[in-house]
């Protein structure tokens, strides 16, 4: 894969560097925050070789990459370097929803410290196994030095996220972590320590009372810190005199801050932390099944939409308050292993080979705990491997809800992360959670074994009698809209100019009626109604894509007289435009009608036409 190459059509294809005001990247996705999102060519981005799916959730514009998106990530760095550290325009206008910025907001805080968080649960994960091995001594400095390193990033976790949070509410990051910092401070640590062995008296800051409580492992008091830091720091500025700005804005800043976490922001944030941990035990104590159950068999549709990201923080106050999560965890275990043994049966199964190679990669990646290849790749695009996977991944949650297992440390959920479960000084978690992970792998395997069927179509088995009984199949493919008929090169989009996605015609219409060029099945129909997929009898696959960057209409203009899956004959009516109205608007109205597996055929033969009615013949195919 050419990452530069990728890099630079990905940022052409989602309306140019102007279009970009944020970017960061988790394990498979690019995650982009758009000015526009209507100048974004999805449809174009979804068949670019490189990019395996693009969603578009929680305020964020997701290019789904897989293991490889770190290296186009940084390509796209050096195409446009102001965007690391996710640059966005102070004076942007924010139109998203409440829903999606809170996602946004959840997904940008913890992206950036998952691999501190992960790198601490593995060294414990490995500390554990050392221990119930006998291979060191739980008293010996070896062990402490081990324990402390792991516990470095839990302990400092409320300055890690000072730094994330300071990003997405783009205040100033070091004095962010300064406040972190205060509330993990020693001297305050050892008199909350002080006040609580005593049983008696208080903390007092010029009289205003300071809650007794302690914030190391905190996650909520951190976050709330800065996102109040966010709104003090731009006033400091304000009211700071320019000779004297560098030193009055952050003593200012810091002075209310600080004072405020310490007596209001603080103890609110510990108070909704405990409440959580509290609402989960609740719910454990009773009915410890169903929150695992659920996670189990829908988590692949939270990521397919991005919104898993916020089930991650709540997974991490649970081992931050209790010591343990029995609940989030877990069922994403059971479903990550779902998505990768459902995949993997595809890839035993098949015989496709181009199909056998992706499902095998891609269900070993999400047996090792990163599912969107197995998601974007396998079993979304089969559909029988996602039921296979939510049917064993909601059973293997449901088997380790009733036994009530607990996830000590995180990392991604797989069987690399298996000896996260071991703790409470016993393997009992660890043996559960492994019986667990075997109910969804094998269940998964089976029913996507036994569902999963190559993708055979009936126009195919047509094409093969055809060609067993016939030298040469010939499939006439006529003019579907009234208007003249020209060369592709005539196209301003160099995915069809230069037959990147096929060969074919196109029409400059002259009436707004598009009708079926051949006989056989629409195959794909799009929100924006500005194209349609067909597939011929005799094996074609069409496009017809009306306009040039009309998908920024959104099914403006346009109305579908089929729907997917119908079955079509030469000269029925598929989409009515409005020619003026599009026009008007400044799009360019011609009409690519493009033969997407034109490698399957031997010839193509086009013709062109000053006019041409709907039903002449402008192209030949010969297999």
């Amino acid at each position: 894969m050419n990452y530069q190459e990728l890099a630079q059509t990905i940022i052409e294809k989602i309306g140019g560097e102007k279009n970009i005001s944020g970017l960061t990247h988790c394990a498979t996705r690019l995650r982009f925050n758009l000015k526009e999102e209507g100048k974004a060519q999805t449809d174009l981005l979804k068949q670019t070789d490189g990019v395996m799916g693009v969603v578009s959730k929680g305020g964020q514009y997701q290019i789904i990459i897989g293991s490889d998106v770190s290296s186009v990530y940084k390509e796209i760095l050096k195409e446009i370097p102001v965007l690391d550290g996710e640059h966005v325009e102070a004076n942007e206008k924010d139109e998203r929803g409440t829903a999606s910025k809170i996602i946004d907001t959840i997904t940008g805080i913890f992206t950036p410290i998952l691999p501190a968080i992960t790198a601490a649960g593995m060294l414990k994960a490995v500390l554990s196994l050392l221990v119930v091995f006998n291979a060191i001594d739980k008293t010996g400095q070896t062990y402490i030095i081990i324990d402390f390193m792991a516990d470095s990033a839990f302990y400092f976790l409320p300055i890690l996220l000072a730094a994330s949070s300071a990003q997405k509410f783009k205040t100033n990051m070091y004095l962010a972590m300064m406040v972190g910092g205060i509330l993990l401070h020693p001297n305050f640590v050892g008199m909350v320590n002080a006040i609580k062995e005593a049983g008696e008296g208080g903390i007092h800051l010029f009289g205003l009372p300071i809650s007794a409580v302690t914030y190391g492992s905190s996650v909520i008091p951190i976050i709330l810190a800065v996102w109040f830091m966010s709104f003090v720091e731009p006033m400091a500025d304000k009211v700071s005199p320019k000779a004297i700005k560098f030193f009055s804005k952050p003593l200012i800043t810091i002075a209310i801050v600080g004072t405020v976490s310490l007596v209001v922001v603080g103890p609110l944030g510990y108070f909704i932390s405990d409440a959580i941990s509290n609402g989960i035990k609740a719910l454990e104590n009773f009915s410890p099944w169903l929150v695992p159950t659920i996670i189990g068999s829908l988590t692949p549709l939270f990521v397919a939409t991005g919104t898993h990201y916020g089930l991650v923080p709540i997974g991490i106050n649970n081992r931050m308050t209790s010591g343990y999560d029995s609940v989030i965890y877990p069922g994403m275990l059971a479903s990550n292993l779902g998505q990768g043994a459902a995949s993997l049966a595809v890839g035993v199964k098949s015989k496709d080979s181009s199909i056998k190679q992706l499902a095998a990669s891609a269900g070993l990646t999400g047996l090792f705990g990163i599912t969107e290849p197995a998601l974007y790749g396998v079993n979304l695009r089969f559909k029988t491997p996602l039921y296979a996977a939510m049917i064993g991944g909601g059973f293997g949650g449901l088997f380790m809800g009733i036994t009530r297992v607990k996830n000590f440390t995180g990392g991604s959920p797989g069987l690399l992360t298996l000896p996260s479960y071991i703790g409470d000084d016993t393997l009992k978690h660890l043996y559960m959670a492994c019986i667990g992970a075997a109910i969804s792998i094998v269940l998964s395997f089976v029913i996507s074994y036994i569902l999963y069927r190559d993708p055979v179509t009936e126009t195919s088995k047509t094409t093969i009698k055809n060609s067993e009984s016939k030298e040469n199949v010939i499939t006439e493919v006529v003019t579907p809209i009234k208007g003249e008929v020209v060369d592709l090169k005539e196209v301003e989009d160099g995915m069809f100019s230069e037959e990147i996605l096929g060969k074919g015609f196109a029409v400059k219409p002259i009436e707004g009626v598009v009708y079926a060029p051949v006989s056989g099945t629409v195959t794909a129909v799009f929100d924006s109604k500005h194209a349609i997929g067909l597939t011929s009898d005799s094996g074609l696959e069409l496009l017809i894509h009306i306009g040039i960057d009309t998908v920024k209409l959104n099914g403006v203009g346009y109305e579908y007289f089929v729907e997917k899956g119908q079955n079509i004959k030469i000269g029925d009516k598929l989409i009515e435009f409005d020619l003026e109205k599009i026009s008007e608007k400044g799009y360019n109205i011609i009409t690519p009608v493009v033969l997407t597996n034109s490698t399957d055929f031997g010839d193509i033969i086009t013709l062109t036409k000053t006019l041409a009615e709907p039903g002449e013949q402008v192209m030949k195919v010969i297999r």
